[in-house]
Parts: structure tokens; sequence; C-alpha cells
């Protein structure tokens, strides 16, 4: 993970220094030139510059810092969100009963369309608070050479031309190329996605190294893990690397929802044939039964009023609430309310692999020597797992008594080791590392062996240098013999050894060719491969150096290190899979790392790429690099493993996606993922080892890491967006059927069953009561084996159109039958209306329970358990409607009147015939859809047996 690739992801840009567009400073690829002639370029030398030269500079490229963002004025961030379609209908409705003088009503409708604008308003800035987030973390001051002294100056004073000096736990002040350094290691993660700190060094890189392998190069916000160094600021501000991650960031364009874009295009056709109709009725009742004006405005206002379904704006966003508050529960904290319905219609999840599919804890997983393989069992850190020696009759537990080779292994890692592994505080069974991660994974490895260093005392050490790839310690034993211990790289290992630790723990002559065989082997399974050795050092011996570890070494074996997946994270993989939705790994890691733990998730399948005419199992950064857009969108579904890219490549691969269709969920932890988390449908950022820029940028946060949470939240998003389609469907054929009784009344000349104040209330009492109900639904069974829906399909197909015409006419029928037939018996009209309000009321209760299940058969008894609210909702209604019926102010202000227990009888019976006819057309509906599906599953099932036997 450490070396570079033969080839980089990116090609090598002109690296611009100025911060704010102010004159440039321009410097091409700094990372592949001597520093001398960079030094030169920039005018300056190793003394740094003066401090007039650095105010100078300061004055004509600005401060080093990224500037915040262009924002449009308040006004106008406020309007854009009543620019809806639905947020229309609302104000229309508002303006309609404002008209009728019923401000009550306008008030309340009018509210929920500011709240709908005022969460919007809330939730907006999304990237604005990315950049943020990024600003924050630069750093707030630098150690610079001036006037020929060091100093220490605020970071937004560094400029190009600066010498810098950092040393271990300083973040990094600029982009800055090296020209001395020490035992440098950088923590690049947040850029690179590397998970093991990278190796500086002066020597230059070729020109088109991309960012994870310009080892000449200190990158600002990064921070100093090890070593210490000095280098010139070639870079400052929005030309630095992170700078242009702000700025891709900050062009990153908004996509709506699937949810959005299907509730934009149910308003527009909404509206449309809401206002054909009127004037429809307009015309007919004008020409043909002489209505006068005032009737046609009453009745044209009572139609719209039934018709707009003004509750479901507020309907939604109450559903996304509620859907916020389960995800929450779940550890999912999302940050945008359509972004958990979304999270529901994700086709694709393009995962970050360090610290989101892996544990981002380095781990010894195989141990090699001369004699045999041992399997090391365990993840992270703990000392927790059994170390198994490999058997032709099994496996058995190794033991370093009899397995002297291991013995001999173990205890140079051990010892050639400067990390601890010391209890957790935080929590009682974890366990924490203080150093790196690799030696971490070997010192975890004795542990796990079963090696006690005690009695054992350093004596000396050579550090490990990127030039020499190893470290040594000269180690007195417990009896006081003196021992030199070395790992590494396991080409320089070797290089220096002339023998090796035979199974028996003897010595034996090196086998230099088995050796680089077992390396290859173990490198082409992805691991991180380091070599042990050791000798004895002559009694009296005080001091080590590179010299004395030149020769005459013995080689004790191989370690294979591995970030290891996270076991939950497999699980979830798998469900995804079952659930239509593809996984997709996008890291900076090294190709064979990638691919090893792509195939060992399951994310990618084993004999992928082995074919002929297939797309290549893993893409790096160099191969997208080639690839026009066009080739890309040709390979992007196919591919599921991509490697050493960076965070252009990950935008690349995200807009491919899309333009298929896909509905992209971008999962991530460092800076370099949130331009594509900005990009993707919905961006989750881990929240505890996330950066806070990446935490901004994503509309959904993981508060345990856990990728297996991304499972659960899209099967809370699938629930959440059969409830909306329930809430659609129980909502229409109720102001269906409402506008349906008006509508009929002045077609054919009749008088009107409903006054506009009765529609009024029928909306609101059902609005506030029964429509809130089905958010609380549960998950239907099938909820994660269905495949992910089409983002492009309506939220109603034919099936649920078509149903809803049938109970619009079956409820509007059934009120339309009862007023003129209590008419025609003499009743009169106020108690007559009051039965069609209380018929349509009854008639909605009824529909509700055929809406819990959407195609499933309401006719069973789960019906009537599983949500509470739904009878909370029905008693509610009962409780208004009977106030309506019988109490007297209401008669005065809605016309009503009481009627008697007959009437309350023909209206639950007709109810009861509503809800079990609505039942047949359920019926009709599953055997259509099952007759239209036969015909395609044989075909599939004859293929299918054509292919085997042929």
């Amino acid at each position: 993970m450490g070396s570079a690739p033969d080839a980089a992801p990116t090609p090598a840009t002109p690296t611009s220094t100025t911060s704010a567009g102010t004159a440039e400073r321009t410097l091409d690829a700094p990372w592949s030139r001597p520093p001398d002639e960079v030094l030169a370029e920039l005018g300056t030398d190793a003394g740094g510059l003066s401090n007039g030269d650095a105010a100078a500079r300061l004055a004509e490229v600005g401060p080093n810092r990224l500037p915040p963002p262009q924002r449009d004025p308040l006004w106008k961030r406020i309007l854009v969100h009543f620019d809806d379609v639905l947020i229309y209908i609302l104000l229309v409705s508002a303006v309609l009963k404002a008209i009728l003088g019923d401000w009550v009503d306008f008030t309340v409708i009018l509210a929920v369309a500011v709240i709908n604008a005022a969460i919007g308003f809330i939730q907006e800035g999304r990237a604005e608070s990315a950049l943020e987030g990024i600003r924050n973390m630069l750093s707030v001051n630098a150690e610079v050479r001036r006037d020929g002294a060091w100093a220490r100056v605020d970071a937004d004073d560094v400029v190009p031309g600066d010498v810098v000096r950092v040393r271990s736990g300083d973040r990094v002040p600029a982009d800055v190329r090296l020209i001395q350094a020490t035992n440098l290691r950088v923590e690049e993660s947040a850029l690179t996605g590397e998970s093991v700190a990278a190796a500086k060094k002066v020597d230059a890189v070729g020109a088109v190294a991309g960012v994870g392998d310009r080892s000449s190069m200190l990158f600002s916000s990064t921070l100093v893990a090890a070593g210490q160094g000095v280098g010139v600021v070639t870079a400052t501000g929005t030309a630095t690397e992170i700078g242009r991650i702000q700025t891709m960031i900050s062009e990153v364009r908004s996509l709506a929802t699937p949810l959005t874009r299907q509730l934009d295009r149910f308003g527009k056709l909404l509206a449309v044939l809401i206002l054909a109709m009127a004037v429809v009725m307009v015309i007919i009742g004008r020409v043909f039964h002489d209505f006068t004006v005032p009737e046609l405005i009453s009745a044209s206002i009572g139609f719209a009023v039934a018709a707009v379904p003004e509750g479901l704006p507020a309907l939604v966003t109450i559903t996304l609430a509620l859907g916020v508050q389960q995800m929450a529960r779940r550890r999912a904290i999302t940050r945008k309310l359509p972004a958990v319905e979304t999270l529901g219609s994700v086709t694709t999840i393009c995962s970050d692999k360090t610290g989101t599919l892996t544990k981002n804890e380095m781990t010894a997983r195989t141990v090699r020597t001369s004699g045999r393989t041992f399997a090391v069992a365990g993840a992270g850190y703990a000392p927790v797992g059994d170390v198994t020696r490999d058997e032709t009759d099994g496996e058995r537990h190794a033991d370093l008594t009899d397995d002297r080779d291991l013995a001999a292994l173990a205890t140079v890692m051990m010892l050639c080791n400067d990390a601890r592994i010391v209890p957790d505080e935080s929590d009682a069974d974890g366990w924490r590392l203080v150093g790196e991660p690799t030696e971490g994974a070997l010192r975890t490895l004795g542990m796990k062996a079963g090696v006690d260093p005690t009695g054992w005392r350093r004596v000396a050490v050579v550090p490990f240098e990127s030039e020499n790839k190893f470290m040594a310690t000269l180690d007195a034993d417990p009896d006081g013999g003196l021992h030199v211990h070395v790992k590494g790289a396991p080409d320089r290992v070797l290089d220096r050894c002339t023998t090796q630790v035979g199974a028996d723990g003897g010595t034996e002559p090196l086998d230099r060719a088995f050796w680089d065989a077992q390396i290859d082997a173990l490198g082409g399974r992805g691991l991180r491969v380091l070599a042990a050795a050791r000798r004895t050092a002559a009694e009296g011996t005080e001091d080590l150096d590179v010299d004395d570890v030149a020769d005459g070494l013995e080689l004790c074996g191989l370690v294979g290190i591995v970030d290891p997946p996270r076991p939950e994270a497999i699980e979830a993989i798998a469900e995804c899979r079952d659930a239509g939705i593809r996984v997709k790994m996008i890291t900076g890691d090294h190709a064979g790392t990638a691919l090893a733990i792509g195939r060992e998730m399951g994310i990618v399948d084993p004999h992928d790429g082995t074919g002929e005419n297939v797309a290549p199992a893993v893409l790096t950064g160099p191969e997208l690099e080639e690839m026009s857009t066009e080739k890309l969108r040709q390979v992007v579904r196919d591919v599921d493993v991509y490697a050493r890219t960076s965070p252009e490549h990950k935008i690349r691969i995200v807009s491919a996606l899309q333009s298929h269709g896909e509905v992209v969920a971008m999962t991530g932890d460092g800076v370099n993922d949130a331009p594509a988390l900005t990009q993707a449908d919905v961006g989750v950022a881990m929240g505890i080892k996330g950066t806070e820029a990446t935490k901004e940028a994503a509309e959904v946060v993981l508060a345990d890491d856990n990728f297996a949470t991304i499972e659960r939240a899209v099967k809370e998003g699938r629930r959440i967006y059969d409830n909306i389609r329930k809430s659609v469907l129980f909502l229409l054929p109720t102001n269906g059927a409402q506008s349906l009784v008006i509508l009929v009344a002045v077609l054919f000349g009749l008088t009107l069953p409903l006054q506009p104040v009765q529609v009024l209330w029928i909306n609101m009492i059902t609005a506030v009561t029964l429509s809130l109900a089905l958010a609380y639904e549960k998950a239907e069974p099938d909820v994660m084996r269905r495949a992910p829906r089409d983002p492009k399909a309506s939220i109603l197909d034919g099936a649920y159109v078509r149903r809803i015409l049938l109970v619009s006419l079956l409820i509007g029928g059934a009120t339309i039958l009862l007023f003129y037939v209590e008419r025609a018996q003499g009743v009169p009209i106020a108690e007559a209306q009051t039965t069609a309000v209380t018929m349509l009321a009854l008639g909605q209760l009824a529909y509700l329970f055929n809406c819990r299940f959407l195609d499933r058969s309401s006719l069973t008894l789960d019906v009537l358990r599983g949500n509470r609210v739904v009878w909370i909702s029905a008693v509610t209604l009962l409780a208004l409607q009977a106030v309506f019926v019988y109490a007297p102010f209401m008669h005065s202000w809605f016309d009503s009147a009481p009627i008697d227990v007959v009437e309350w009888g023909k209206t639950l019976g007709l109810a009861l015939v509503v809800f079990l006819l609505v039942e047949v057309i359920k019926w009709v509906g599953r055997r259509w859809t099952a007759r239209d599906h036969v015909p395609a599953l044989v075909e599939r099932h004859d293929a299918g047996q054509r292919a085997v036997q042929g």
C-alpha cells in the first residue's frame, strides 16, 4: 500500500499558487523536478524569503486560505423554496379558502407552505457547509524561514516560495516540495484513501504521478505521522490539492431526488387535470343547465378545493420526518429529509474501502516460514484470535515450543517494533493502538502467538527510513545475549540474508527462488508483505548502524498484512445484492489489494475478468484517464472495483452511472470523497472516522461507521416510499370522490350534495386523522426482496391509477346515491348533505384499511394490528364527525343537521361494501399482474434450460 505503482491515476496539471484570482505564479509538476530547480523558479533558496518579499507576495497572491463561496441574497434563497408545483397547489388552495372567507383554514394551509419552505431553507447550503468543513481543516500556523531564521507565523500568511519545516504531529500548512526529509511519513488518507501513512523523500517522481504517489510533496491539511522535513511552498489557498477539491464541490450541481421528480410530474399533471375539469364543468353548467355565475363560482371553488390534495406536501414531509427519527434510532443521521426516500430507490452504492468496508486497522493474516504456512485469526488490534498451522489433515493450534520457526519470526516482529497495544479506556473490551498501524499489526501478531517480551532490553536501533525500507534493533535477551532483529520490505531484507530458519528452528541455506515465489503469492492476494530476519551479535556490542545489517542475516519468514473487511459489511453487501443493488468499491489503494478485498467481501465474483469479452474486474486511475466519457459509460456498470482513484475519477464514475439512470449512493470518510458525495444522488459519510468536510457534504451520516447501517437505511427508505405511495393512493380517491360528487351534480344540473364549506370540513378531518396513520406503517415483508424501482417511473403505475379511479367512483357513487335517495324520500337538504358528508368520512375510513397493504389482501386479521395509530385516527375521525353531526354551533358554521341511527346504519353498510369491493379490485389486479408475468417467466425458464442443455 505504501509503494508507488507503475502508473498513476491523474496526469500532471499546472499548479497555480494564486488563491483568489490575483496575479499567478505557475509551477508545473514540482514533484517531478529537482529541488534546486523548484527553488530557482519560485525565486527563493534554502534560506527562505525575507519578510519584505513575503509581504509583497502575500499582497500578490492573497491569503493562504479557502475563500467562502458566493451566496445568493437572502430573499432569493428563501423564495426558491416556494418554486414547487405542490407548493403552488397549496398557495392556490389557500387563496381559494381566503375567497371563501375561511381564514382559519387559509392560515393553516399557508402555514404548511411556509413550513415546507422553511425546512428546505434550513437544509440549504450543503455544499457551503462542506466547504466550511474543509476550511476548518487547514493548519492554524506554520514554521517558516524568514530573514535567515525560523519563525512561527499564521498559516494565512504563508506564500509560495516560503521555506517551511514540519515535524511529527504538525498539520501541513500548504502544498510543499520537499528539499530535506528524515524518516518522514505523512497521514494522507483524507486525500488518497491510503490506510498507511505515506513515506516521503526528496527524490523526484514521474510527472504523471497521482496524488498518492507524489512522494516528494506534502499537501495542505495532511498530518505528519513521523519524522521531520523541510520544503518550499509551491501552492497556497485554492491552488492546493485541498483547494481543488473545494472548487469541485462548489461546481457540482445538485440533483433532484427521484421522489421530488415524481411528485413534480404528478403535481403538474394534477394541476392541469383540475383546471381542465373546472373549465368543462363551468361551460356545461352555464350552457346546458343555466347555472348563475355565483352558483358556478361556488361550485368551481368547491370542486377545486375538493380535488386539490393540499395535505399531500405536508403528509410527505411528516412521513419523511418520521423516517428520519427511525433512521436515527438505527444509527443513521439524516441531514436532508428527501435523502431517506432516495436511499430506498438506490440502485448502486459506490463505497470507499478504507474505514468504510474495512476496519482501517491493519491485521496480520498469514505467516509463511520455510516449512509451513500459519493462518492468523481475528481482526484489528485486539490480541484475540488463534494462530493455526496448516496440515495435510487439517489445522492445529500453533505452539511456540513445537513451532520454532514461528517463534523466531514472532519474536522478531514483537521486539523490532515501536508500537504498543493498550486497553481502550472508553471500551471495556476494546484495545487501542499507540504507534503506526503496520507495527501495531505485527505487535498484535506477537501477542496472539504468545511471545513474552518480559526480560528483553533494547540496546540500539536503526529506525525505519524510506531509503532503506527496514528497521533494525539490537536487543539483549533475559540471559544477557545480544541479538539483531530486522523487519522490512521483503526484497531489502532478503538481499541481506544468507541463511533461513528451518521448520525445526535450525539454520539452513537461503532458498531465494522459493521466497520470491512466496512474496508474489502473498502480494497477489492483496496482502502487504513484510519480512523478518535475525542474527546473533557479538558480546559487548553497544551500537548498531545500517552497515551492521548489510549481510549475514538469517531469514525467519514473511508476514502478510491486510486491512480486514468488516464482517457485518460482508453480510450487508450480500443483502444489498438480494435487493438488486450493486456495490462498487472506489478506492485510492492499489489494484491488487482492492481486488482481493473486493473478492473477499463478495463485491467481485472470483471469476470476474477472467473470461473473454467481459469488462475488467478492476479499473485503475491511469486506465480511467485514458478512457473517454463514452467508453467509461460503456463499462462503468460492469466494473465493480476502481483503484488508485482521484477525486475527479470518483465524480466521473458517479456521473457515468447516473447517465444510465442509476440512483447512486456514495459512501466515504475522507476529504477526497466529498466532491463525489455531493455529486451522488445521496451521499453517506462515516460519523466516527469521517472528516467534517465529508459529513457536511453528505445527506446521511452513519453514527457507527457501519456499512451494514446502509442496508438498514435502504430498507427504511423503501418502507417510507411505500408509505408515501399508500398515502397518495389513499388521498387521491378521497379527493376524487369529493370532486366527483360536485362534478356530477353540475354536469347533470342537480342539487349540490355538498357545499364548499362541507368539502373543507371533510378535507380537514381526514387530513389531520386518517392521512397520517399510513406514515406509521411497518415495512412490507418483501420490501428487501424487490428489485430497485425505476426512478423514471411514476409514483403511481397504471394499475394504481385504475384503482384510484374505481375507488373514486365507488365512494363518490355511494355518496351521490345516498344523498339523492334521501332527497327522494323527502329528507331536508341539510340532513341529506350531512348524511353525504358522513358517507364520505366512513367510506374513507373503510378505504384506509384497504390501503394498509399495497397489493396484499386486507381480508386478514393482520389489517387490525401492527399500527395502533390507525385505531387512534379512526376513533378521532368518528368523534369529530359526531361533533359535526350533533353540535349546534357546527350546524351554524357548516349547515349540517342531526341524523338518526338509520342514516348511520346506511353509511356504515355502504362503507363495508366499499371495503369489500376494493378488495375485489385488488384481487383482480393481482391476478392481472400474475398473468402478465407468467409468459416472461416461462420464456426465461425455457431460455435457461436451453442454455444448460446447450
